[in-house]
């Protein structure tokens, strides 16, 4: 089991140790509500700032300005600016090692013999297949049961996890990430009516996924009609996100799960989107624009800011009328009230 001083556990994280004695040893770590004695925790977020009364953690890394009278008597207490981001070297120093890049082609994955890459240089899991024309850069995992189809292109240092799939002629830059059940160029979903039936509409364009972008499982990219569909540098998205063909997202978008942007809606920089969002087609995003969870988005939005509801409106507007539904029962009572008073005073009128 790896232990660590309270002290050199602050030089790791690159904190400011207070309110605890530099030599006590942490042997793990936990949440706020199950560490135990021995273990250290974090508070990244303030609605768990009571949690730091009632923790039985010996030491946690707390934001550098936090009021020490907030904290359990006795608790240790870690102080830097990015609590969360720092706890990141906590779980790595207690954690699992890492999987070892092992490079070589696994006996029982299937490699065209035109497939350009050099066997030395990749890792490539059981069952695997690589079609024919493929590029593949150094230092890239390919994991068991993953499809690479015709022509594509993998920049280098790419994570391809157990059982995705990459269709043909895809491009991919350098360190993308894809998680297992992820599916990047489907066919774009195109067809037309033609004498009462519909009649399927060729997709040829491709998908381009720009350097440093991660996908998350079972999320689908579909590819263009024609042309790309276009996951601009350094996106995350999650897991279970359809995104639909001709889509172009800018970079450093933040797109969580259950959302479904419809084909040909262009995303500016930095745009977030919530789960479950719902986004029409041919619709233009700007930069910096947040839509909360379950948004519906059906006009074009360019002015940054957070917006919410359906249809998507400036976030307090947006929650006004959110909050008006919940208003109806009160309304229909105060109308069914007038409504006998006033047939009470028409009944006294008539009798008058």
């Amino acid at each position: 089991m790896s232990s660590i001083t309270l002290q050199k556990l602050a030089e790791l994280v690159g904190g400011t140790l207070s309110l605890g004695g530099a030599d006590s040893v942490i042997t793990g770590l936990n949440s706020l509500h199950e560490a135990v004695p021995g273990e250290v925790t974090f508070l990244g977020n303030a609605r768990y700032l009571p949690g730091l009364k009632t923790t039985r953690a010996s030491a946690a890394l707390v934001p550098e300005d936090l009021d020490g009278e907030h904290a359990r008597e006795g608790l240790s207490l870690i102080r830097l600016k990015n609590p969360t981001l720092a706890f990141s070297n906590v779980i790595r120093f207690f954690g699992p090692p890492p999987v070892e890049f092992v490079p070589g082609i696994h006996p029982t994955a299937v490699v065209a013999a035109d497939a350009a890459c050099d066997p030395q240089k990749i890792s490539v899991g059981p069952n695997a297949v690589i079609e024919g024309g493929v590029q593949i850069g150094d230092g890239c995992t390919i994991g068991a049961g993953a499809y690479i189809g015709r022509g594509v292109k993998l920049g280098e240092g790419c994570v391809i996890h157990a059982n995705a799939v990459i269709k043909e002629y895809c491009v991919l830059g350098r360190r993308v990430i894809l998680h297992s059940g992820s599916v990047i160029g489907s066919d774009g979903f195109g067809y037309e009516m033609v004498q009462g039936r519909h009649q399927k509409i060729d997709q040829v364009g491709i998908v381009q996924i720009d350097d440093d972008v991660e996908i998350g499982s079972c999320t689908t990219i579909d590819r263009a009609r024609f042309g790309r569909t276009w996951i601009g540098e350094g996106c995350k998205i999650d897991n279970l996100v359809q995104i639909g063909h001709n889509c172009t997202l800018g970079k450093h978008c933040i797109i969580v799960s259950q959302t479904g942007i419809s084909g040909s809606t262009r995303l500016g920089n930095y745009v977030t989107m919530g789960g479950q969002v719902g986004v029409a087609g041919h619709l233009e995003i700007g930069d910096q624009v947040m839509f909360l969870a379950k948004s519906g988005v059906t006009k074009n939005i360019l002015e940054k800011g957070a917006y919410t509801g359906y249809p998507a409106r400036p976030l307090m507007e947006g929650r006004k009328m959110l909050s008006l539904p919940a208003k109806i029962p009160d309304l229909l009572e105060r109308v069914r009230e007038l409504e006998k008073k006033l047939a009470a005073l028409e009944k006294s009128a008539v009798q008058s």
